[in-house]
C-alpha cells in the first residue's frame, strides 16, 4: 500500500480527517516508517466546509479516490441521502483493483450504498446499527464490535474506533512494530481488538469502583509467559473468579480470556517479526503451545505463524 486518499464532502468530519491525517498522511520516514501519498478528494474540488464550519481546500477529484491503494469514508451524517454514482462507481473501482476501503462510524451507509458489504460482515456506531441493517439486508451487521476486517473491506464504529481500525490497516501493511511505533507518536493504544465492544457501561478506571483495571492489565501484560488463568486475576484484586470476569467485561468490553489470547497473539507478532526465535520458543513466550499458537493466530490474523514471518522479514529486507 503505498497510496491513502479519503474522500470529502461538505459537512465532511473534521475529526474523520484529523485522523486519517495523523495516520496516514504525517511523514515519518525519517523515523524509518513508512510514507504514504496521502490526499482528500471529493466529487467535485474546491473549498468544502467541515461539520464545525471550518473550510478546507480539496484539490483532488474521484479520479484520486478510485486510484488509490486504500480508499477512507469517514463519518456520513445524511444517511438518508444516497451518495451520487460517480462515488460509489470510485469506490468500486478500488475494490475491483485489488485494493482496500475503509468506513469509519456512519460512512459504512456509503459502502453499502455502493454494494460493498453485500454477503461481508459491517459494523458501524452502535446508534445507528440497527438502521444499516434494515436498509440493507445482505449486510451482516455486528452493532457491537470496534470494527470487522471482512477483506478488501474495513468498517468501524465511532470516533476512536476509527484510529483502531486505521491502525489494523497499517498492522496489516507493516506489522506489529510499525504500527506501534505509529501508536506511540499519538499516544493511543497500539492495538485493542476489533471485536472488542464499542460501549461499555461504566469508566474504566473508576478510582470509586474497584480495582485499577490498568494497574491490573499492566501487571498481565509483564506476566504473559506464565499460565493465566481468570482465577489468577481474581485473586489479584481480591474477588470471586465469576464476580472477577462480569466486572472486567464491564470495564474491558471483552473477556478476560478474550483479552488474554488477543495480547498474547500482539506478543507473539512482535516476537516473530523481531527475533528469529523458533515457533516453540515463542509460543512458550507468549504462554501457548505450539499448536494453540498456531490455531488462535491463524483464525485471528488469516495466516499462519511462519507465513507472517516471512512476510514481514521480506518488508523488512
Amino acid at each position: 500500500m503505498s497510496s491513502v486518499a479519503v474522500f470529502a464532502y461538505e459537512g465532511v468530519s473534521t475529526f474523520g480527517l484529523g485522523v486519517t491525517a495523523e495516520v496516514f498522511g504525517c511523514d515519518r520516514k525519517g523515523e524509518g516508517l513508512p510514507r504514504y501519498d496521502y490526499s482528500v478528494a471529493a466529487a467535485q474540488p474546491g473549498v468544502i466546509r467541515t461539520d464545525v464550519g471550518m473550510p478546507i481546500l480539496v484539490e483532488c477529484g474521484l479520479d484520486r479516490l478510485s486510484s488509490a491503494d486504500l480508499a477512507v469514508v469517514v463519518c456520513w451524517d445524511a444517511i438518508d441521502t444516497r451518495p451520487s454514482e460517480p462515488v460509489l462507481d470510485a469506490l468500486r473501482a478500488v475494490v475491483d483493483r485489488g485494493g482496500r476501503v475503509l468506513s469509519q462510524c456512519t460512512g459504512a451507509f456509503v459502502l453499502a450504498a455502493a454494494g460493498l458489504l453485500d454477503g461481508r460482515r459491517a459494523t458501524t456506531h452502535w446508534k445507528y446499527a440497527a438502521e444499516l441493517a434494515r436498509r440493507y439486508p445482505r449486510v451482516q451487521v455486528e452493532p457491537g464490535v470496534l470494527y470487522v476486517d471482512a477483506g478488501p473491506v474495513i468498517t468501524s464504529a465511532g470516533t476512536a474506533a476509527g484510529i483502531d481500525a486505521c491502525l489494523h490497516v497499517i498492522r496489516l501493511e507493516h506489522g506489529a512494530a510499525v504500527a506501534n511505533e505509529i501508536a506511540r507518536h499519538m499516544v493511543v493504544a497500539p492495538h485493542r481488538d476489533g471485536g472488542q465492544a464499542q460501549f461499555v457501561p461504566v469508566l474504566v478506571d473508576d478510582a470509586t469502583d474497584g480495582p485499577d483495571l490498568a494497574a491490573l492489565r499492566d501487571w498481565a501484560l509483564g506476566h504473559l509467559r506464565e499460565p493465566l488463568a481468570v482465577a489468577d486475576f481474581a485473586r489479584r484484586v481480591h474477588m470471586s473468579p465469576r464476580t472477577f470476569a462480569r466486572w472486567f467485561a464491564a470495564r474491558a468490553g471483552t473477556t478476560p480470556h478474550q483479552w488474554l489470547t488477543s495480547q498474547r497473539l500482539v506478543l507473539a507478532q512482535e516476537l516473530l517479526e523481531r527475533t528469529d526465535h523458533g515457533i516453540e520458543q515463542i509460543a512458550a513466550d507468549c504462554g501457548l503451545t505450539p499448536m494453540m499458537l498456531r490455531r488462535h493466530f491463524t483464525r485471528r490474523w488469516g495466516i499462519t505463524p511462519q507465513a507472517y514471518r516471512n512476510r514481514f522479514s521480506q518488508l523488512a529486507g
